[in-house]
């Protein structure tokens, strides 16, 4: 029997083991679960696209276009030419004032001035801030769980030393039933040991409603139940770097990436652009004009040759353009610093809070050791007779609270280490 109970004991650790849950597994599950995680491929893809249109901009362009006028003159031969013409028979009427004309146009460029490259790194440069910019939210998002999950082993040390408490006050008030029965206590000294376990089983009760509302909370978070599982403890060590690398400083440098892609497509539209075309048409009139004068007949013409266009009407906005630029950049450099300075100050204080608490911590222990002699020296004394029932349940408070506030600051001690891990990304 005894073998199967330490079998069954085994199993049972086992098993518990496997059910215990990380922080990193925490933050694993959160990233994947969170919406926004989906924003990278809905960004990969913005990207793909606009590349691709990027890249397209060197393939051939063609065009078709019809078109129908009337004019209110058209050339035609002097008049002394047209009565010569017509002193020898011929008559020529001229070209009509309606004309017609059905044309495709191929056009090659062969320099956009930078137009083409600016616009690629332009995509590039928007996709980097996109990802950065949801780097940062997700790396928010790993804060929230961290905080929810020290507050569930905070509240974890919390629940346990109610529940040892618990167990304190039941032993004991069995101890003075066992002495009032002996006629050694009253039955007020009873009353006052239960009511202190009554309230003890209240307060351990709305720490586990807690408790529960905090492991909901991050149940959702990572997209999973935790019936069942436990939290591990996180290991007190220190971060190996000091520098930060945080994912704000990668968003900084991508929206300045940005502006500076903004600034070379603002001067390549102020540049020449150079292309081939070739032009056909089937109309009237076509390049033959003197046939054209004398018979009303459409054409196929064709026409090739290089082209050299510039639109000087960038250059109006294109000081003021570049000057909002360049501001925007030192703006974004301000934010820049002021983000490093701020962060640097955080990380100083945290350097101070986890010297305070190892510092608290090394007394801690030598406390609730005292504590604990305290009140098992007061128990001897009640089971004597030389103390009453309220001096020992002051003890039990005692060292109940010295034991509380011990767990609770090495939790607050390891919680301190990895807020500065998240402060600098380590």
């Amino acid at each position: 029997m005894k073998r199967l109970l330490l079998l069954c004991l085994a199993l049972s650790a086992m098993g518990g083991a496997h059910a215990q849950l990380t922080l990193d597994e925490c933050r694993a599950l959160a990233r994947e679960h969170y919406p926004e995680i989906r924003q990278y491929d809905l960004i990969r893809r913005s990207a793909d696209y606009s590349l691709s249109n990027a890249r397209r901009a060197w393939l051939p362009r063609l065009s078709l276009s019809a078109q129908a006028t009337w004019q209110t003159d058209v050339p035609g031969f002097p008049e002394q030419m047209t009565g010569l013409l017509a002193a020898q028979g011929l008559d020529i009427p001229g070209l009509n004032r309606d004309q017609y004309k059905v044309q495709i146009e191929l056009y090659q460029t062969l320099w956009d001035g930078g137009k083409s490259a600016a616009d690629k790194q332009l995509a590039e440069a928007e996709a980097a801030e996109g990802r950065r910019s949801t780097d940062v939210d997700l790396y928010a998002l790993e804060g929230r769980v961290d905080d929810l999950y020290f507050g569930i082993l905070l509240l974890d040390e919390r629940l346990a030393q109610s529940r040892l408490t618990i167990g304190l006050l039941g032993d004991n008030l069995e101890k003075i039933r066992s002495l009032q029965r002996n006629g050694a206590a009253m039955q007020s000294d009873a009353d006052a040991v239960e009511a202190e376990l009554l309230a003890a089983g209240q307060q351990a009760a709305q720490i586990e409603s807690t408790r529960a509302s905090y492991r909901q909370m991050l149940a959702i978070f990572i997209g999973r139940e935790l019936a069942g599982e436990k939290l591990e403890r996180p290991s007190v060590s220190e971060p190996l770097a000091t520098g930060s690398a945080r994912p704000e400083l990668a968003l900084f440098d991508a929206r300045i990436d940005k502006l500076t892609a903004q600034e070379k497509q603002i001067i390549s539209a102020s540049r020449p652009r150079l292309g081939l075309f070739a032009q056909g048409y089937y109309g009237y009139p076509g390049m033959d004009y003197f046939q054209n004068m004398i018979t009303s007949d459409w054409s196929w013409n064709a026409l090739v040759g290089v082209k050299l266009s510039w639109n000087f009407g960038a250059y109006y906005t294109r000081k003021n353009s570049l000057g909002q630029l360049r501001t925007a950049r030192q703006g974004v450099e301000v934010q820049r610093d002021l983000f490093r300075f701020n962060n640097a100050l955080e990380i100083a204080r945290e350097n101070g809070e986890i010297a305070r608490l190892r510092r608290a911590l090394a007394d801690d222990d030598r406390i609730v050791q005292l504590r604990r002699s305290v009140r098992e020296a007061a128990e001897s004394k009640l089971r004597n007779g030389v103390i009453d029932t309220n001096d020992l349940l002051r003890k039990i408070t005692e060292e109940e609270t010295a034991t509380a506030a011990r767990n609770a600051r090495e939790i607050e001690l390891i919680k301190s280490i990895y807020e500065l891990k998240h402060t600098i990304n380590r």
